[in-house]
Order: C-alpha cells, then structure tokens, then sequence
C-alpha cells in the first residue's frame, strides 16, 4: 500500500467523529497546537516527535495536520533516508486517536511506554518497531463498544496462532519483552538505550533499509533485559490457540468455560463486560479480514465505523469508560443470543458510493 493510499485514509478512515468525541470527553486542550507534535530534520531522518506526555501523547486532528504535509515533504526529499518516530515524556509512545501512517520510506517507530488505539496504527504497519521494558500494547476497543480499527483486521489474524484473536476480544495488554514476541515490534532494545540508537540511526550516511535493520539488530542482540520473563507465551500460549480457535463467539466462551483454568475464568469475566454487538463483529472482522489485503481490510473497517458511529453501544462504552467514568456500560443488545445475524451483516455492508476509495 502506497503513501498516497494511506494518506487518503486521513480524511475518511479514521472517523474523525469517533476522535472528537473521544477528545472532547477526554478534555483535551488544543491550545498548544504548535507544540503538540514536534517535526525536525535531523542528520539522514525526518524525526516526528508526539508531544503531549500529559495525555499520553494521544493524537490530535491538529497533529494529523501537520505530520501529514511533512511526511509529504520528507518522502520527496532526496536527502532524508529514514523517518522516525516516537513519543516525548517517557510514558506513552501514543495512547490514542484515529490516524494510520505509513510511508515509502524506511520507517522505524520506537514504541516505548503504551502504545494503544491510533499508537497502534502509528507503528504497527511500519516496516521497523522497536519495543522496550516499558511497551504496553493493547486494543481495547471492545470495552467502548467499538473494534480494533486501525487496520486490526489485517494484523490481528496474522499473529502467531490466535493471539490476535484473544487480544482483541479481550483487550489483554501486552508488555516489555511480549509485544516483541507476540511480532507486534520488530526489535526489541533497553530503553535507556533509545537515545544512542536514535544518534546512530540519524549518523548513517545516505542508508538503505538493509543499513538499518543492521544497527537495529545490533542493538536487539545485545539487549538481555527481561529475556526470559513470558507470561503468555511460556503459560498461556496453548490455552489461547485452543479457547480461541472457534468461529463464534459463543464457542470461544465455552471452551473457556470448558478449560476452567484460572486464566480462563478471568478471560470470561473480561469478556462479560465487552459489548456483545462488539464482540462478534470483532470476530467477523478477524475471521474475514485472515484472507483479505490491508485495502480491503480498510474499506470493511471503514463500513464498520460509520455503522458504529449510527449504533448505541460506542457512544454509551465512551460515556461509561471516558466522561463518567462509572466502568458500567449498559450495552444494547446486553446479551450475545440478542446480536442476530442479520444485525451483524448490517454493519458488515457496502456503502456504495460512499465506500472508501483507494
């Protein structure tokens, strides 16, 4: 998928609906509108820096406004090699928002701190992810009555066995060394070591993709930090492929019930309070998504938003998770058997001419 497909998504993918709203309960102030996202040249790379450590680095339509017209620039410049990318703060790499970015170019995402929601589209489709000790990535948007957008229908599947499957059901968070193991970053270095990296990439001398994947490995190789702390891959891993392997959501739930393990009883309860419309179209959205190309993807989760958008449940899972904070959403339907096939088909159809374009 080509930089101009993707930037076409800016306008029309993403839903800039579902992101005001999310920023306007959220409170986030616009004020500071030059600051937000910080855009330099600096040695062979164009270096964009997310620059709101106290929400997270969360993204702002202001902020998509100005990445996209550098990333413009910086792909046609002849003396700008890589991109990078990352968060200010220490905290987050980015906790929020709507935008996929992805460009022609090298392009290296270092996803220290939370990575969720628009992070992950940040970062996930780029060519180089460089987690640390501090990565938490999760997609969590079945808790708001939404799906893993972002182009979660292309990744997710494509994970090792069904790890995606039990990730964007559950929203279960990832961290430090797992999110490397799970093939959701590329690399994995200490993050007090992000610094040196970050210089080193930016010294190379007019670098293909093969020079840096070099110091990137160089650096993973040397990382021993937390190298043998798993807790899903050495515990759980057989329990995912198994629970999650089914084609219904009912099944999934009762081979966890049928499991009976403590993880499995605790992925029950946290699945008892997604909502169910969400959920199975989650599912869907995985199980079509495995055979599908990141296009196609996009177009369905596109029809998949706008049908969100017109429903009760994401309003009512925002309301409950970000504005009163009550953690009680009441879902309509409230239970699985009331989410019918013919209503999980509508938000499943086409648009039109209104369907996204590429």
């Amino acid at each position: 998928m080509g930089q101009q497909d993707v930037w076409r998504l800016l306008s029309r993918f993403n839903s800039l609906k579902r992101a005001n709203v999310i920023l306007q309960h959220l409170r986030m102030s616009m004020h500071t509108e030059a600051s937000e996202v910080l855009l330099e040249r600096r040695g062979c790379a164009g270096v964009i820096t997310l620059n709101r450590p106290k929400f997270l680095n969360a993204l702002s339509l202001n902020m998509i406004r100005q990445i996209y017209p550098q990333l413009k620039k910086w792909e046609q410049d002849p003396e700008t090699f890589l991109i990078i990318i990352k968060g200010a703060g220490g905290k987050a790499f980015c906790a929020g928002g709507d935008i996929k970015a992805s460009c022609q170019k090298p392009y290296v995402a270092l996803i220290d701190g939370i990575t969720m929601g628009g992070g992950v589209g940040l970062s996930v489709h780029g060519r180089f992810r460089v987690a640390t000790e501090r990565s938490l990535f999760a997609m969590p948007e079945t808790g708001i009555g939404l799906f893993p957008d972002v182009g979660g229908g292309y990744f997710l599947p494509r994970l090792q066995g069904k790890l995606g499957y039990f990730l964007a059901l559950t929203g279960f968070r990832l961290k430090g060394r797992d999110v490397h193991r799970a093939g959701i970053a590329t690399h994995f270095v200490d993050s007090e070591k992000l610094h040196k990296l970050e210089e080193e990439l930016l010294a190379l001398k007019s670098p293909a993709a093969e020079d840096i994947a070099g110091v990137l490995e160089s650096y993973h190789a040397e990382s021993k930090m937390d190298q043998d702390k798993s807790v899903i891959f050495e515990e759980h891993v057989d329990k995912i492929n198994r629970c999650f392997s089914a084609n219904t959501v009912e099944q999934i739930i009762e081979n966890l019930r049928q499991d009976g393990s403590p993880f499995a009883i605790e992925q029950l309860k946290v699945i008892s309070k997604m909502s169910p419309t969400s959920l199975k179209i989650t599912l869907r959205q995985l199980l079509e998504g495995s055979s599908k190309t990141l296009q196609e993807v996009l177009t369905m989760e596109y029809r998949l938003t706008q049908a969100c958008m017109e429903g009760h449940d994401f309003h009512e899972g925002v309301r409950a998770v970000l504005v009163d904070k009550d953690q009680s959403p009441k879902w309509k339907p409230a239970n699985l058997n009331e989410v019918t096939d013919e209503d999980l088909n509508s938000y499943f159809k086409s648009l039109g001419s209104s369907d996204l374009k590429f």
